[in-house]
């Protein structure tokens, strides 16, 4: 794997990192529905999530990373459907999704 593509997968890890760190032991979602800031920290890392997968594959065609399409329509959804994002819908990435991609990716670096 090239340096650009593990650029690339490093900013999606980190980005997966920082928002754990968003929650200090069991993550409850009225703490998380009751905070703005979190709720947009989430948000942005997102955002970078979205768009470090989207230039890693158009950067490198070889990749595979499972619900990759998805994982840039949901970047395209809080940025361009910002309207339309609720506390419930980023609380299903936080506890379900963010995990899953982080173990993908840190998968595909080993």
């Amino acid at each position: 794997m090239d340096e650009y593509s593990k650029k690339y997968l490093f900013d999606v890890l980190t980005a997966c990192e920082e928002v754990e760190s968003f929650f200090s032991g069991e993550k409850i979602f009225a703490d998380f529905q009751a905070d703005i800031l979190r709720q947009r920290a989430v948000e942005r890392n997102v955002e970078i999530m979205g768009e470090a997968i989207n230039q890693l594959l158009k950067h490198n065609h070889d990749i595979v990373l499972d619900n990759a399409k998805a994982i840039i329509s949901t970047r395209n959804r809080v940025i361009h459907g910002y309207d339309s994002v609720t506390p419930e819908f980023l609380w299903s990435l936080v506890v379900k999704h963010i995990p899953k991609l982080y173990a993908d990716v840190n998968e595909m670096l080993k």
